[in-house]
């Protein structure tokens, strides 16, 4: 079985992912750093040296790679991996589970906000324009995110109340 969690960064895809895995005696794959592993190189270094069309073009040969070799894992994908090319078209395909969690414009912003330093693509952004970033990142990422056929609500829960859920839901 694979089960893939998606959605946008600070929504918990890593550290749901974890947990699940642990929970259901499957391995835990994190997209981002099976990249690293792979290129030899950080995503932002990836990013800075080779640009965003080689990015995102490597990140989907990666993904159906990912997708086509592994077997009894929970994957956590990118934040804007669903949204590149077929890439949700991929993942509906040889996935066993896809799972969105959702979370809101106002909890993104207090969980990221949090963590600015560390995530390149907001670290320059004022409080005012990460909320502004976000929602106009959600908007243009919904379409595609929706497209899961299990959508968990992450505002104010635990991982471990979001990991029964998903279990719950593969059950």
């Amino acid at each position: 079985m694979v089960v893939v969690l998606i959605g946008y960064m600070g929504s918990g895809k890593s550290a749901v992912g974890r947990e699940l895995a642990r929970k259901m005696s499957l391995k835990f794959v994190d997209l981002d750093d099976f990249i690293e592993e792979k290129e030899q190189k950080s995503i932002s270094g990836i990013f800075s040296e080779k640009g965003e069309i080689y990015f995102r073009k490597t990140e989907s040969r990666y993904m159906e790679m990912l997708l086509s070799d592994t077997e009894d894992a929970v994957v956590a994908l990118g934040g804007g991996t669903p949204c590149y090319g077929r890439n949700m078209d991929v993942l509906l395909e040889r996935a066993d589970q896809v799972f969105y969690l959702k979370a809101s414009v106002g909890e993104l912003v207090a969980r990221l906000g949090k963590e600015k330093q560390h995530r390149p693509l907001i670290r320059h952004l004022s409080d005012e324009a990460l909320e502004d970033f976000i929602r106009k990142h959600l908007f243009e990422r919904n379409a595609y995110y929706l497209r899961a056929p299990h959508v968990i609500e992450v505002d104010g829960r635990t991982i471990a109340e979001i990991t029964g859920d998903i279990i719950l839901h593969i059950a």
